[in-house]
């Protein structure tokens, strides 16, 4: 394997079983690990989170209920869909703080009255494949980031649910409908929500259903990417 240059980012195995390690490490073995920009030996190299950084935030600021506002950090496309997919996929998970970096500017941008941070949880089944929840471990970043509690206890899904990336916009409504359960803690609380990406903002919106359900006050989304 080639020299490992100073800021580059590698999979985090830590919360992966050792099966898990195991069988990515063969993998690896076999097919080397290769950089979005055909780097092979890097998962994220240096050259590619320069460019990342310099990625400029181009939210759109939207409203409609349930959710109060949504914004996103840019387009889930280039550097940025590259970035997600090896922090979401690949286990690239020092990603996370520049991603939530991104999430911050964002926020700061929007002027939205929040009072905690909930990231949408992710299904049990995909949690135990993956090993951690992406969008948990941005609440948490941006938390430390912005000084912002970040609660993500205070909702869960109750009920397993496909895969909406393989879904069309109708049955991504259908797929998430009552498929979460907030905490009546966040009863007169406005809530930031977090997730990687947006697309029908089906997932945001079912999670936003539930908070109000409990009584928050107002409920605002934002991703990183939006599709």
């Amino acid at each position: 394997m080639s020299h490992l240059e100073p800021g580059l980012i590698l999979p985090d195995t830590g919360n992966r079983s050792w099966l898990s390690q195991f069988e990515n490490w063969l993998i690896d073995l076999i097919f080397p690990p290769v950089c979005s920009c055909g780097r092979v030996d890097y998962h994220f190299c240096a050259d590619c989170l320069k460019e990342l950084q310099r990625f400029p935030l181009k939210s759109r600021i939207a409203s409609g209920q349930p959710l109060n506002g949504l914004a996103s950090t840019g387009i889930y496309a280039g550097i940025l869909e590259r970035a997600i997919r090896a922090f979401k996929y690949d286990g690239v998970t020092g990603l996370d703080k520049h991603l939530a970096e991104r999430l911050q500017r964002t926020y700061e941008g929007t002027h939205w009255p929040i009072d905690l941070i909930i990231p949408v949880p992710l299904a049990e089944k995909r949690l135990d494949e993956r090993g951690y929840n992406q969008s948990e471990m941005l609440g948490a970043c941006m938390s430390k980031i912005g000084a912002i509690a970040c609660r993500s206890d205070f909702m869960r899904r109750i009920r397993e649910t496909d895969q909406q990336a393989r879904l069309s916009g109708e049955q991504r409504v259908v797929n998430v409908r009552n498929a979460f359960e907030a905490s009546d803690a966040v009863k007169g609380l406005a809530i930031l929500l977090i997730d990687d990406v947006v697309t029908t903002g089906s997932t945001l919106n079912e999670c936003a259903r539930a908070l109000k359900r409990v009584g928050a006050k107002a409920v605002y989304g934002l991703t990183v990417g939006r599709a």
